[in-house]
């Protein structure tokens, strides 16, 4: 008896095994797969992908043309791309410094840190030239410490401390206002100034950059020695 029952369980368990497969490659007894797209219906159905919701659960906007979506910069673009204003309001072209070592500061008039004007006019003084220069840029996103005009910026710095660097108008170094030389310094180095006159020593060929914060004096060692190494 026992072995009557275990043969019609093996001829039971053949013949499910051996079904034939449905038409979308699940098994069954001829009926349609349960995860089959219904007969002439939208390939797509009623499926959203994960990349299409965002975080909110809202949708993405669709898909754009790829040699209209915002891009990366071009290799080719470093800090010595593009053109800038002087504080004057006369355009520069930023490639006049190719060649040329550069330390950027974002500055302002009423800062704890402004008597760094003094220092920045002696390293100018000392090494400014062929090699090297220094680039101010103005700067009100800290404090609101550099309110005033570009007039106003020129004669102080004139009258305070003699300055004779390039110094340009004034900018924002972060948010959706900010200069795209503070964009390109921030992809350089990851670093935007999180307060005024903080410095980024620029290579000759505008592709590289050193990060120094506010408390970095013009005399620093380590500043002098980030310039001597792109120099060399």
């Amino acid at each position: 008896m026992k072995r009557i029952l275990l043969t019609t369980t093996l001829l039971m368990l053949t013949a499910c095994s051996a079904e034939p497969a449905g038409e979308n490659g699940g098994t069954g007894s001829g009926g349609a797969d349960a995860g089959a797209m219904p007969e002439g219906g939208d390939p797509k159905g009623d499926v959203v992908r994960l990349d299409d919701v965002t975080a909110d659960g809202g949708e993405t906007a669709p898909d754009v043309n790829p040699d209209t979506s915002p891009m990366p910069a071009p290799s080719d673009a470093t800090l010595y791309s593009g053109t800038v204003r002087s504080l004057a309001g006369d355009p520069v072209d930023l490639a006049a410094y190719r060649g040329k070592v550069t330390l950027v500061v974002n500055v302002a008039s009423r800062c704890g840190y402004t008597p760094q004007y003094e220092g920045l006019q002696a390293l100018h003084e000392e090494l400014g030239g062929d090699d090297f220069a220094i680039l101010a840029f103005p700067s009100n996103d800290f404090g609101k410490q550099e309110p005033g005009s570009a007039e106003q910026i020129r004669e102080f710095c004139d009258s305070n401390y003699g300055v004779t660097f390039a110094m340009f108008e004034k900018v924002a170094t972060k948010g959706d206002d900010a200069s795209p030389v503070y964009d390109r310094l921030a992809e350089m180095t990851g670093e935007r100034p999180g307060w005024n006159f903080c410095k980024y020593v620029v290579s000759k060929d505008g592709t590289q950059a050193k990060f120094f914060g506010s408390a970095a004096a013009p005399d620093s060692e380590e500043l002098r020695a980030a310039i001597r190494s792109m120099m060399e």
